[in-house]
């Protein structure tokens, strides 16, 4: 599990590449893998695709408190060579669950994941978005999956 965070959080800032000044950078709010949960993301949005970093919570209780983790993904509208950029494709690796362990609180599980977006104004434009992503992690009693809906904004 430390093996998988060490890799998420030095191959992420890779995404991001060096001809960044031909994109723009934007922010979110939401629900979903887009969101690491109910969270915040910051992105690097060009007219075909989204390299983000997110941070927020996959669950909360009183007994184990909040959950919370980071997470990362891509996603692209020109996977399938279409003009139509409200539909984007893509993966995730980041915070998907939580484990619950005897007598301390909740630890956030990671994984990845891989999923559908729907971009109502454009991946290119501010505006809502919805989705649905698959995604899995390694917990101590095995691999644990879910299906996640996203609603979200990106300003």
């Amino acid at each position: 599990m430390k093996k998988l965070r060490l890799i998420t959080f030095v191959c992420f800032p890779l995404v991001f590449s060096a001809h960044a000044s031909a994109e723009e950078f934007s922010f979110g709010a939401g629900l979903g893998t887009l969101y690491s949960g109910l969270g915040v993301n910051v992105a690097s949005r060009s007219s075909t695709d989204l390299k983000y970093l997110s941070a927020g919570c996959v669950s909360y209780s009183d007994n184990g408190g909040a959950t919370c983790g980071v997470g990362g993904g891509w996603i692209k509208t020109d996977l399938f060579d279409s003009e139509n950029t409200q539909h984007g494709f893509g993966a995730y690796i980041g915070v998907v669950g939580r484990d619950r362990v005897a007598f301390k609180d909740d630890e956030a599980v990671y994984g990845a994941g891989v999923g559908y977006h729907y971009f109502f104004n454009g991946i290119e434009q501010p505006g809502t978005n919805i989705g649905l992503s698959f995604v899995a992690g390694d917990t101590d009693s095995g691999v644990d999956s879910a299906l996640w809906v996203q609603l979200g904004y990106q300003f």
